[in-house]
């Protein structure tokens, strides 16, 4: 079943157009929502592959390597006329692979949706402040004048009753401070004010990537992770708060959304999602860029097995060898500062002084090696070469693209590697 689920690959068309299998090698990172469709669209029919999890466990990675780029370079004829083993293969490994990679893509493309919000509210934010530049500069005049009226009276020891009065009027006042308190407001705006007016943009492609994604997290980031889940099962009461920085900004916008709207936290959730995966706190299974950070780092049981491992297993003991052995070393160097044996230096006036230090070549070196090289038999490199693969063979590492085949031309193979 799963050997006819992959030959339809090479069969069924998408509009009539192209094959399944030429589509869904066709994507890249997009920034916007109907990108991010397209990608979900070709990760939601790979998902209906039932291939073991483990099914390139054991293949050596360039093998894996070198599949996918046939796969990606072949079109659909020139698959049907390979042997069916290796047409399987190349499907097998494919399909795999762009699995992984689509996961990955759709991660950038929402990452880029998220930076463009922001960038496009925080662009909002300072196309208004500009605006309300003349604004600031007159109330800010008008409370000049107003200031400097009453230090004027004070100083003239006259009354402060009737500065107001006498002066703009209360009522021009009162526009004053409301003009005040609004610019106020308009000048502490943060772009996060902003990022509501793209909630209909995440919910056009949110809800499909957080199902089709499968996300693990480090401990740091099960609230997040918790958070993600009610986001997909639905609020029903308040959301939890707790995968926010104590510190975060968003705690106040969503201290300050109306009672019941619960738009400004699934945002809040959806600019987290794509920090933990920058910072490595949630990650991807089986995928090369959002991998689990642990997968690249050498197993603790590898080290311990390791009998060349010249460093000690626990930090403790390594720094307390450091430390006895810097000890002894200042004091060596305090004892030859005190009777000024320093090798290759002294102290004078407070400042070290380290001696220069000079080329020991002994005599005749230089004559020597010339006539060495005198003495070695001029050869072609290339021929060198073979003689080299002669012994070891390297050249059977260079095989052909599409039949496997190492190259026949062992002369013409070396000239291209001088080349």
């Amino acid at each position: 079943a799963l050997s006819e689920n992959l030959a339809h690959l090479l069969e069924n068309t998408v509009d009539g157009r192209i094959t399944r299998f030429v589509w869904l090698r066709q994507f890249e990172v997009g920034a916007n929502s109907a990108a991010a469709n397209r990608l979900m669209d070709r990760l939601e029919y790979l998902h209906k592959f039932d291939l073991p999890a483990d099914l390139l466990d054991g293949v050596p990675a360039h093998r894996v390597t070198r599949l996918r780029r046939q796969g990606e370079r072949y079109y659909a004829d020139g698959m049907r006329d390979l042997p069916e083993g290796r047409r399987l293969a190349i499907l097998s490994v494919c399909t795999m692979e762009w699995r992984s990679s689509l996961a990955d893509v759709i991660v950038e493309t929402h990452d880029r949706i998220v930076g463009r919000l922001y960038r496009v509210s925080e662009r909002l934010c300072s196309t208004k402040i500009a605006d309300e530049k003349a604004a600031v500069r007159d109330t800010l005049k008008s409370f000049a004048e107003i200031g400097g009226a009453l230090l004027g009276a004070q100083d003239d020891g006259a009354s402060l009753d009737g500065i107001i009065t006498t002066g703009p009027g209360w009522e021009r006042f009162r526009t004053h401070v409301a003009t005040a308190s609004a610019l106020t407001n308009v000048l502490a705006a943060d772009p996060l004010s902003r990022v509501l007016d793209g909630y209909h943009r995440f919910r056009l492609y949110a809800p499909r990537m957080l199902r089709l994604l499968d996300m693990q997290a480090a401990p740091i980031a099960k609230p997040l992770l918790t958070a993600i889940a009610l986001l997909q099962s639905g609020i029903k009461s308040d959301p939890p708060m707790d995968f926010l920085r104590p510190n975060s900004k968003w705690h106040r916008h969503l201290r300050a959304a109306p009672a019941g709207d619960y738009r400004l936290w699934e945002i809040a959730v959806l600019f987290h999602i794509r920090d933990a995966f920058r910072a490595g706190d949630i990650w991807l299974a089986k995928s090369r860029r959002y991998g689990d950070l642990k997968q690249i780092l050498v197993p603790p049981q590898a080290i311990e097995q390791t009998a060349r491992f010249a460093v000690p297993l626990q930090p403790g003991e390594w720094l307390a060898e450091r430390r006895a052995r810097l000890d002894t070393q200042l004091k060596a160097l305090g004892r030859a500062a005190r009777t000024g044996t320093i090798p290759g230096g002294i102290i004078e006036n407070g400042k070290l002084h380290i001696d220069k230090l000079k080329a020991d070549t002994p005599e005749g070196t230089e004559d020597l090696v010339l006539d060495l090289y005198q003495q070695l038999p001029s050869t072609r490199i290339t021929d060198l070469l073979l003689e080299v693969d002669e012994r070891t063979g390297f050249s059977e590492a260079f095989t052909h693209l599409r039949t496997g085949v190492p190259c026949r031309d062992h002369i013409g193979l070396m000239n291209v590697l001088l080349a």
